[in-house]
């Protein structure tokens, strides 16, 4: 990998889910569809302000418009679906219309990113199948690389469960001690920061949420992640 290379690399199996993807090897001879679900039912409480940072507004629009434009542009994917609280106002105030029927808002969000997701995939459970990819992309990343988009579904394709966008640790790593004094530098080797869009088998990822509450128990437990060498996608 070419070091800040546009790139998105196959990565490595979670050692012990040989297994796992072997039984999960049927669900890639079924032709499956792509879907995107995009958690937007936030406030970015870290941010302060009285406005969702999802709303800010960047170039004529809001953040949440560019980190949706990738994803309804991208010709392999059916359909991107917005998870809004159910009190959110502000959507219909705004001109949604240059992306037609493949934009759906659904007024399903929960308290958390996760429990977001988890209403939006019971609530889409009538058009999606067990084996469709659902790709999950933050709201509040407007920069989705289109290219990497598309580099990310070729490289995980053939995969029985799924994978992400990463980016290799830059930053010095520092392990502590309990009280906060510096014990060793650590190893940046094989560390990567988890970005979005993360693409799972729509099965897979209802079954993890329901059961653990996060989607890393999806990417920690059973898959093959793919990299991007990029800042690109954040």
């Amino acid at each position: 990998m070419t070091e800040g290379a546009p790139c998105c690399a196959r990565g490595l199996r979670q050692r012990g889910a040989g297994a796992d993807n072997d039984a999960l090897s049927d669900h890639t001879t079924s032709v499956s569809r792509y879907f995107a679900l995009v958690p937007a039912a936030g406030f970015g409480a870290r941010m302060g302000g009285t406005l969702p940072k999802q709303y800010l507004p960047l170039m004529d629009h809001s953040l949440l418009y560019h980190a949706v434009r990738p994803l309804v542009v991208a010709p392999f994917i059916a359909r991107v679906f917005l998870l809004l609280s159910p009190t959110d106002e502000r959507y219909r105030r705004l001109d949604w219309r240059a992306f037609g029927a493949r934009l759906t808002a659904l007024h399903c969000g929960g308290e958390t990113r996760a429990a977001s997701v988890l209403n939006g995939l019971r609530a889409v459970r009538g058009e999606v199948a067990a084996d469709d990819w659902v790709l999950v992309h933050d709201a509040a990343r407007p920069c989705l690389d289109g290219e990497l988009l598309h580099r990310l579904k070729e490289e995980v394709d053939d995969d029985a469960v799924g994978g992400l966008l990463a980016l290799p640790v830059a930053d010095t790593l520092k392990r502590g001690d309990a009280e906060g004094r510096v014990l060793q530098t650590e190893s940046r080797a094989d560390l990567w920061q988890a970005q979005t869009p993360q693409m799972f088998r729509y099965q897979l990822l209802l079954e993890a949420l329901a059961e653990a509450g996060t989607e890393a128990a999806v990417t920690e437990r059973r898959r093959r992640w793919s990299s991007s060498a990029t800042g690109r996608s954040s």
